[in-house]
Formats: C-alpha cells, sequence, structure tokens
C-alpha cells in the first residue's frame, strides 16, 4: 500500500503513531470501532428505551416484545405462508419437524418453519356442505298430526284420499335446502353412450337403451364412488340430439335453464286430456318448470283443435314435441321422461312426475317439504293401495291383459332365481311394501336417485313395461349395499295432492251417447189409434179423474187437484279432505 493511501488512513482513524503505542501496550482495537462515535440518533434511541424501562417494569417489556413477536409471526403465515410452492404447483406434503410428513387438508392452512419454531395452523372445520334434514319446532301442529281412522261403512272401502299436514306455501319455500341430501359412496355418476351400438346382450335391450350383458347388469349394482352405467339416449353424448326421442334445440335450451323444480308429465298416443295444474303460488309459477312431453299424434290433435299454439305454451304447461319415437308402446314410451328427467334436465335439483291423467292440486314445494325435506329422503313413492307382493301385482297384471303373460311370467323367474321373495311383514319396518303406485314420483337430483332411475329404467327396457313388477329388485339390491334414502308413503296421501281424471277414450265414451242408439237410426213412425178418453167414473157425491202423473198406477187420486208433479234434483253432498273439497261420489 502506498504512503498516500496509508496518510489518508490515518487521517480518517487518528494517528498512526497513537494505534502503534497502543499495540505496543497489547491492546488492538479496531480501527472502526476506535475511530466511530456514536450517531446523535442512536443515542436519542437508547434514551427511549431506557425511559420505557423505567416507566415499565421488566417484566411487562418482554411480555409486550413477546406479543409483538407473536403477532409478526401470525401475518406472516396467513398472508405469506399459505402462498404456492416454489415450483408453483399448488399446496403439497409438507415434512413437519419432530412429526409425520402430512398432506394439505381443508382445516390446515400451512406449515413451516419460522425463526426456528414448527408451526401448524389448524382453523375450525368448515360448515357441512350437504343437507342433513331439520325437526320442526317442538308444539308444531304437524307433530302431533295423525290420520283419521277409516270409514266405518264397508261401501266406503275403496281408495280415497285423506288429510296431509302441509306447511303454509311461504314455510316451505323458506325451508327448501341451499345444499343437496348427501349421496352415499357414488359421488359421479355418467352416462354410457356408443357411436357403434353393440348387440352383445343376452336378451332384451333395444336401440335407445342399449343392449347391456348380464355381467354388465350385474356390475352396475355394485355401487363404486364413480360408476358408468347404461341410462337411455345411447346413441349420442347429448340426450335428444339424434338419440331417439329427439326435440327442438329451443326446448332442449329451455330444459338446460331449469335450476330448482320440474314438475314433469307425458301424454303419448293422445290417450289423455291435459290437466292444468291448481291452487299453485305466484312464485311456483315463475320458478317451477312444468313440463309436457308429447308425441307427433298428439301434437296433431291438439293442434287441430286449436289446444296448441305456437307459441308451445298450455297453461302452465311447456309442451315439449318428442320426435324419432324409439318404441312402439306408448306406455314404454312414457318411462323415458318419468325415469330420466334427470338426463333431460341436467340442472335441475328437485323434480316431481305425474302421469298424464293426475291433476296437480298443491303447490310443489309443499309437496318437497312434505315428502322429501322433512323426512330427509332423496326419493319417495306412493305404495299401492291394495297390493303389496310383486308376484300377486303379476297375476293382477296377467289377468288384466296388461302385457303379455308368457313375458311377465319370463321376468318373475328371472327375479326368483335373483333371489326376489313374497312380501312378509319380516320385511318391516324399513321396506312397507313391494308394490308402489308410480303414477308419481318425487325426488331429488342427486347421483344415487340418478342411479336408482337409470337401473330401473335398464329393468323396462330390457323385461316388460309394468315398471311395478321391476321396482322391487332394483331397490332390494341398492338397499343391501347403501343407505339410501327412500321412502314411501299411503296412497291416500297421493291422492290428496292429485286428483285422478279418466283417460281420453273413457271421457269421450262417457261424453257421447250409447253407441247402440248412435249406429241405428230411429224406428219410422207407424200409424197407431190414437189414445182412448179417460172415462169418467160417475159417484154419488163427486167426479173422480184419473190421475195424469208419471209412474205406475196407484188407483183414484182421492184428494184435490193440485197440478202435475215436480221433481226437484238432489245436489251432490261434499266432503271436506283437508283443505279441499271434493264432491262425493254416489
Amino acid at each position: 500500500m502506498s504512503n498516500g493511501s496509508l496518510e489518508f488512513r490515518s487521517a480518517s482513524y487518528g494517528s498512526l503513531e497513537k494505534q502503534l503505542q497502543l499495540q505496543q501496550n497489547g491492546v488492538v482495537v479496531s480501527a472502526i470501532q476506535s475511530a466511530r462515535k456514536p450517531s446523535k440518533m442512536l443515542k436519542e434511541k437508547e434514551r427511549l428505551f431506557l425511559w420505557i424501562c423505567k416507566l415499565a417494569g421488566r417484566r411487562k417489556v418482554g411480555m409486550l416484545i413477546l406479543s409483538l413477536i407473536s403477532a409478526a409471526v401470525f401475518v406472516w403465515v396467513l398472508y405469506v405462508g399459505k402462498g404456492d410452492s416454489p415450483e408453483g404447483n399448488g399446496a403439497s406434503d409438507i415434512s413437519v419437524k419432530g412429526s409425520i410428513s402430512m398432506s394439505d387438508s381443508p382445516s390446515t392452512i400451512s406449515t413451516a418453519n419460522i425463526m426456528g419454531f414448527a408451526t401448524n395452523l389448524v382453523l375450525p372445520p368448515p360448515p357441512p356442505s350437504h343437507f342433513l334434514g331439520y325437526t320442526l319446532p317442538p308444539g308444531h301442529p304437524c307433530n302431533s298430526f295423525t290420520l283419521p281412522p277409516p270409514p266405518a261403512d264397508p261401501k266406503c272401502s275403496g281408495p280415497r284420499p285423506c288429510p296431509v299436514c302441509y306447511l303454509p306455501v311461504e314455510e316451505a319455500i323458506a325451508l327448501m335446502p341451499k345444499f343437496p341430501s348427501p349421496s352415499p359412496i357414488i359421488q359421479n355418476l355418467t352416462y354410457i353412450w356408443e357411436e357403434n351400438l353393440s348387440r352383445d346382450g343376452e336378451f332384451g335391450g333395444s336401440d335407445f337403451g342399449g343392449y347391456p350383458t348380464l355381467k354388465q347388469r350385474s356390475d352396475s349394482f355394485d355401487i363404486r364412488e364413480s360408476m358408468s352405467v347404461h341410462c337411455g339416449f345411447v346413441k349420442g353424448p347429448k340426450p335428444g340430439r339424434n338419440t331417439g326421442f329427439d326435440m327442438d334445440e329451443d326446448d332442449l335450451y329451455h330444459m338446460e335453464q331449469c335450476r330448482g323444480v320440474v314438475v314433469a308429465s307425458a301424454i303419448f298416443g293422445n290417450f289423455d286430456a291435459i290437466n292444468e295444474p291448481s291452487n299453485v303460488s305466484n312464485y311456483s309459477k315463475k320458478t317451477v318448470c312444468f313440463l309436457m312431453f308429447i308425441d307427433e299424434e298428439t301434437e296433431k290433435a291438439w293442434r287441430a283443435s286449436g289446444l296448441l299454439g305456437i307459441n308451445k305454451r298450455i297453461g302452465l304447461w311447456r309442451i315439449i314435441v318428442a320426435r324419432n319415437i324409439p318404441y312402439t308402446d306408448a306406455r314404454r314410451t312414457g318411462k323415458i321422461p318419468k325415469l330420466l328427467i334427470h338426463r333431460m334436465t341436467p340442472n335441475a335439483r328437485y323434480s316431481i312426475w305425474l302421469d298424464g291423467k293426475l291433476e296437480l292440486v298443491v303447490d310443489p314445494y309443499q309437496i318437497l317439504e312434505r315428502f322429501l325435506w322433512r323426512r330427509n329422503a332423496t326419493f319417495a313413492i306412493s305404495r299401492h293401495y291394495k297390493r303389496f307382493d310383486v308376484f300377486v301385482e303379476a297375476e293382477a297384471n296377467k289377468a288384466a291383459g296388461k302385457y303379455d303373460n308368457a313375458s311377465i311370467d319370463f321376468q318373475i323367474d328371472f327375479y326368483k332365481k335373483e333371489g326376489l321373495t313374497p312380501y312378509t311383514e319380516a320385511k318391516l319396518p324399513r321396506i312397507i311394501s313391494d308394490v308402489p303406485e308410480g303414477c308419481v314420483i318425487v325426488r331429488e337430483l342427486v347421483p344415487i336417485s340418478n342411479l336408482f332411475t337409470c337401473l330401473w329404467h335398464n329393468e323396462v327396457d330390457r323385461f316388460t313395461s309394468r315398471d311395478q313388477i321391476s321396482f322391487a329388485i332394483v331397490r332390494d339390491k341398492l338397499l343391501s349395499r347403501v343407505d339410501f334414502h327412500f321412502a314411501m308413503f299411503l296412497d291416500c296421501e297421493r291422492r290428496n295432492f292429485v286428483v285422478q281424471k279418466y283417460h281420453m277414450d273413457l271421457l269421450l265414451e262417457r261424453q257421447s251417447p250409447p253407441d247402440s242408439a248412435a249406429a241405428s237410426p230411429p224406428p219410422p213412425l207407424t200409424p197407431s189409434l190414437p189414445p182412448p178418453l179417460p172415462v169418467l167414473e160417475t159417484h154419488p157425491r163427486r167426479v173422480v179423474i184419473p190421475t195424469v202423473r208419471g209412474g205406475p198406477w196407484r188407483g183414484p187420486w182421492k184428494g184435490p187437484w193440485r197440478g202435475p208433479v215436480r221433481r226437484v234434483r238432489r245436489r251432490r253432498p261434499r266432503v271436506v279432505y283437508g283443505n279441499r273439497y271434493i264432491a262425493a261420489t254416489q
């Protein structure tokens, strides 16, 4: 180093002679420490610190410093610690000091080493994202509601409505769940579609529902977290687009916009007259999708009569015309919207199915609250009013000619081999009947409920169209594997919120004169002698005139003449059921 630089360092840090003198005395001092003087700012900070120490004791100062450090650590963990990993791949498994490796969970935000301390911030679990049911408050009238005893008159033993304890419409709407019900085991349900349709099935099936093998049928009852099953519309990925049961694009778009409640019905072959729902609230008119599926034959008849216009609406019903019908049997075709409504309304949450002969007379939200939400169920159907056993139901179908007897026998024999047994009281209380009255279905469109109706439709597609025969085998197979929230209610309760009408053929028959009178012309008039004049019978006191009233001859009238008798038609009595008046049948 040059002398100039040495002189500069001497001038900067003190004289060189003084430093040499200190070294000789055995004292080594750093040039910076010996020369730098404390600044005024540092002196002021030291005075402030001493003033704080004098003002508060040492213990309080320590607690204050510890609190500040803890707050800093907490803020760092919240806003910095939960950021992405350096690789940018999100949260991953983090090794914790003194613990095993643990993965990130919804309740664990972050784990990190801060200032040498292992920190793991755990928050309370999030609120449940599923609807788990509710109970009405104590003292509510519906909690103590009981059905009245059946009528004592043996002539009144037939099916009839009974009272049902509904909540007011506003309360039912307010109780609509914000979250879906849990679906046990199955969480993801997809549907099979085949561009080149395979016909490897042993028997049964169709181009609409596919031809699943018996092994595929058996696997579909093995419930897993993710499943793919046959569920109609197998010709394409989008139902209603060149899959059979095709619909117009504006109808498909309308159904995709249904995001709440759907009320669906169908009329094929012009078999029924359309029934307008009644007692429906204004809120339901705005939020509920009322869908009526018809075929081209029914459309032609309704347009010819002026019932259906260009706006595709009749009252509350949105009329959806299905073309390219996959079945020749209208009753089998009706099972498509009945069991597969979730495929046509993929965004809806709840559905109510009504047969075409039924008229809805209660608000949809009241029905959902009474038969689903209050019972914490995802599927509800009424039981048959008279029959409980599938084997008895099959014999009744054969006796009534509902389907080919050989096909019914084949289906029953197949179910016997799978373990179906006659209904007994041993199935109580979980199963109250094996035979439903399938004209009404109330359900929540969650995976387990959708799986049930898919498998039910597969049975209808493979065997007979009598869905009451195939209902029990599908239900029992699912209940043996999962806790399916399934409910059956009384047939008289069903008759409380729907009124059954006549089919179109019976309705026309009742409105038209008898066939014999219409077919044969009236007989020609033949000349006949005029009736004889009444004979006056003489009496010593008065003259008796024979009566001219209708009916058999009862002898001479003893009293004075009062003119012809007028017949007064008696009014039919009315019977109160719940909050409705229903005319009693004579």
